[in-house]
């Protein structure tokens, strides 16, 4: 499908600000443009006051393509979103007013700093209150020495990967997939349930595997791609958990004990 992005600085409102304060907030991680441009600031480790706004445009239209490619469900608010970050970009181009002027011009990030910084704290708090929770239904015990001394010290915490952290290691796996001597094969015609099919029972007898492991025995992009919408279609039947250790670290997928009225992927 094209990718031709045809956003403009025109399709942007003139009142962002008031288009920002529109964004419903989310608690679920992950969900809205909102967070995929704190997942940019927090990936290249910018400051939220000072944003680069070339760099993350162009990582957020990237992004936006990508899901395209993927014919992932877009939803509008992206899409203004980008459009809104061409306008903002376009008005960081003109040249800034003179600072001693009575009234000069509002950066125009900064309406979308405050709508990121009041996603940022609303996102924070729900976190917190999901991890009080956890830990009020799994309190553990002082470990037996003993046993503390053969299992050594404790590894670090998994945590679950959203939407963005898979989508930021699968175009790892793209780009090392472009590297490679090109190689002529006959094409790759695998369906997403096949797939399914297939990844399932190799973490049936391995129980869990590394995010990368998944795409070994493909050599095609159509192969790549149709793996990763079979993990996304995998994780949204709750068939799979995916976990990381630590922001941005190795990924794992898990297996899941299938929900009672899941679909059947198994081999009869």
């Amino acid at each position: 499908m094209s990718t031709e992005r045809t956003f403009t600085s025109a399709d942007a409102p003139a009142d962002f600000e008031s288009l920002l304060g529109a964004y419903p907030v989310r608690l679920e991680r992950f969900e809205g443009p909102l967070d995929l441009l704190l997942h940019l600031i927090k990936k290249h480790q910018v400051n939220i006051y000072d944003i680069p706004i070339a760099l993350i445009t162009k990582q957020y239209l990237d992004y936006l393509d990508l899901m395209q490619d993927l014919d992932l469900d877009i939803a509008g608010d992206f899409v203004v979103m980008a459009a809104t970050l061409i306008h903002i970009k376009s008005r960081t181009l003109l040249p800034r007013p003179d600072p001693t002027q009575d009234d000069p011009d509002e950066d125009p990030r900064e309406a979308l700093v405050r709508r990121l910084l009041e996603h940022q704290q609303f996102k924070a708090a729900a976190e917190l209150l999901h991890d009080r929770e956890i830990q009020r239904s799994a309190q553990w015990g002082r470990p037996n020495g003993r046993v503390a001394d053969v299992v050594g010290e404790a590894p670090e915490p998994e945590v679950d990967v959203d939407l963005f952290g898979l989508m930021e290691a699968f175009r790892q796996v793209l780009e090392r997939a472009r590297n490679r001597p090109k190689v002529y094969l006959p094409a790759e015609h695998i369906s997403i349930e096949s797939r399914i099919e297939l990844l399932l029972a190799r973490l049936s007898v391995t129980e869990a595997c590394g995010f990368e492991d998944l795409f070994a025995d493909v050599q095609t992009r159509p192969g790549i791609v149709v793996t990763f919408l079979a993990l996304l279609e995998m994780i949204r039947l709750k068939l799979v958990r995916v976990f990381q250790q630590a922001t941005f670290g190795a990924i794992r997928v898990y297996k899941r004990e299938p929900l009672q009225g899941a679909p059947d992927f198994s081999h009869e």
